[in-house]
């Protein structure tokens, strides 16, 4: 029944708009980001209103939330639409404020909240109105509210609201709208129509096309076609089918990743049964390198990184690290460079975890630092882990970004306990410290004990728990950081280069100094690892031959690809060079 209210518009809700589109084109596939909203959906804004967008903003919570008591639900949409329509503000942050407005404890007046909600989102007619509603379903939302919202869903921003407000009801039908609004790839949006036409065989079959490496598959898009299609429930079903485990073990794989977002298995709601269908059947895959790679992959992340966090039941997590190593075997050596690395990460990598192994997060030391490098056949970083307790600290309490890499806590002993409390910088956002954060800790010894505390998380979004401080034995804590330090095992020919440089040229800073140049990093490169790339920064040459003081710093890259001479000689002899020839003349710019 329509509403008895004089609405702010004639058209019709947008809800209604979305089924007409829809029922007019029923196998029409679904376009990328969503089917077009209608003009009326956004009202011109009111020229006498002169008020800033923040200040717009800021005034949000108060003018939606006199509403929320309304008696008569009806009215009230329709007056808040007509309010909303009478002001400038972006959909998203009246989603937002909707979405933080403190519900109502009584259960007569939170159902007229939900009321407000229902009908913002079925008979609203402007994008503000509807997102408004979206806003209250995200936490009011029952079952009955999903075939609404997935029609909602088809539209243009509207789709990462109704993602949001689905998340919490159906965790498919939210993967299915966020795949439809924001799959790029022509295979994923191929899945997704498949999906969105109750195809599921055809699903599959696309499902098996997806793009087959890491490097080609986004974490959040690798969780979101798990959750559209059910994965696990479907592996148990159907674990012979052509590809579908392999599909499986590299989505699991990207989820468990964390390179250039954060690691998405935690969000995972089924990560736990995903680990074990995978376990379970992983001695039905081809044992190819990529298949053996990515099972070790699996069994790092159990052992010490975010999936270590899942809720295993007692000892299950050290049994899967079993299965799947048992199932990733002894790989052949390839004949290609690359091949041969992998072949070597995967032997390396499953004798560390086996021995690894005994003893459980009651016996294990206070404190245990790892070097978690990825598989060669993966563009990553290798990162530093930190285990208190036998818990993997990082993804607990920063989750933004990966370990510093060794060099830069290991290799000048940041790490160390002097008699003076010094900060240690422990991860990094991926999109560097500015914008998502970084993790940092205070060293200090008292006494008998190192104490780690003074935490900071500058920039770093809310929701991480309190830090306390770990205190440790000290003797124990030296130990460790002289056991680590000392620690090459993890490492390969260009990294122990780039390592044996960095020490000298920390040993001898007048090698640089002598040139005007500053030391920056010194590492392998990001997508040739066996490479070893060597940075300064300094002011560029004037026409005299020297360092042009007027003009700004620029960084100089010197890239060493490896040649099969031991680091030890090849250190020796780029250091050589450096403190014989200026390294403006043979390295280069960035870019």
């Amino acid at each position: 029944m329509s509403a008895p209210y004089e609405r702010p518009t004639l058209a019709p809700s947008l809800l209604a708009y979305a089924e007409g589109l829809r029922d007019a084109t029923p196998d029409a596939p679904p376009l990328p980001g969503g089917l077009p909203l209608p003009d009326s959906a956004y009202p011109p804004r009111d020229p006498a209103d002169a008020r800033t967008a923040r200040e717009t903003r800021l005034a949000l919570p108060g003018l939606l939330r006199p509403f929320l008591a309304d008696p008569d639900p009806e009215r009230a949409a329709v007056e808040l639409e007509r309010a909303l329509a009478a002001i400038h503000v972006r959909d998203r942050a009246v989603f937002a404020a909707a979405a933080a407005l403190p519900l109502p404890g009584d259960p007569d007046a939170r159902s007229r909240a939900r009321g407000l909600a229902r009908c913002l989102t079925r008979q609203g007619t402007i994008v503000r109105a509807v997102a408004a509603g979206l806003g209250l379903l995200s936490r009011l939302g029952e079952p009955e509210d999903v075939p609404h919202l997935r029609t909602l869903g088809l539209l243009d921003r509207l789709g990462i609201h109704v993602v949001t407000t689905l998340d919490p009801l159906d965790r498919k039908a939210a993967a299915l709208v966020w795949l439809l609004h924001r799959a790029d790839d022509e295979e994923l949006r191929a899945f997704a129509a498949a999906l969105a036409a109750g195809n599921e065989t055809a699903a599959l079959d696309r499902l098996t096309r997806l793009p087959s490496t890491r490097r080609e598959l986004d974490p959040h898009d690798a969780r979101r076609v798990a959750e559209a299609i059910g994965l696990p429930g479907i592996l148990r079903r159907e674990p012979h089918r052509p590809g579908l485990l392999a599909r499986a073990l590299l989505l699991l794989t990207r989820m468990c990743s964390g390179r250039n977002c954060t690691v998405e298995i935690r969000a995972y709601d089924e990560a736990v049964a995903l680990y074990e269908a995978v376990a379970t059947h992983a001695r039905l895959l081809r044992p190819d390198l990529d298949h053996r790679a990515r099972l070790v992959s699996l069994a790092l992340g159990l052992h010490s990184g975010t999936a270590h966090l899942l809720p295993w039941p007692e000892g299950r997590r050290r049994e899967l690290i079993t299965l799947l190593l048992d199932a990733a075997g002894e790989p052949e050596t390839p004949p290609d460079l690359e091949g041969r690395r992998r072949a070597e990460w995967i032997r390396r990598t499953a004798r560390h975890l086996r021995a690894a192994r005994p003893g459980e997060p009651t016996d294990a030391p206070a404190l245990r630092i790892e070097i978690a490098v990825p598989d060669p056949g993966d563009v990553d970083v290798v990162e530093t882990r930190f285990l208190v307790d036998g818990r993997p600290l990082l993804p607990e309490v920063f989750g933004q970004g990966p370990g510093e890499p060794p060099e830069a806590l290991l290799e000048a002993g940041a790490l160390r306990a002097g008699p003076e409390p010094h900060e240690v910088r422990l991860a990094e956002a991926y999109c560097t410290e500015g914008c998502c954060g970084a993790l940092y800790v205070t060293v200090r010894r008292e006494g008998t004990h190192v104490v780690w505390d003074g935490w900071r998380r500058p920039y770093a979004p809310r929701g991480f728990p309190d830090l306390p401080a770990h205190r440790f034995d000290a003797d124990a804590y030296d130990r460790e950081i002289a056991r680590a330090e000392q620690d090459r095992g993890w490492t390969w020919p260009a990294r122990r280069t780039a390592w044996l440089i960095g020490a000298a040229l920390r040993e001898r800073p007048e090698i640089l100094a002598r040139w005007g140049l500053g030391r920056g990093w010194i590492s392998t490169d990001f997508h040739t690892p066996d490479t070893t790339v060597v940075t300064f920064n300094g002011p560029p040459l004037a026409a005299d031959g020297t360092p042009d003081t007027e003009q700004p710093i620029q960084q100089f890259l010197w890239y060493l690809p490896d040649d099969g001479t031991p680091p030890e000689q090849r250190a020796a002899a780029a250091v050589r060079r450096l403190a014989e020839e200026n390294p403006r003349g043979y390295a280069e710019p960035p870019g």
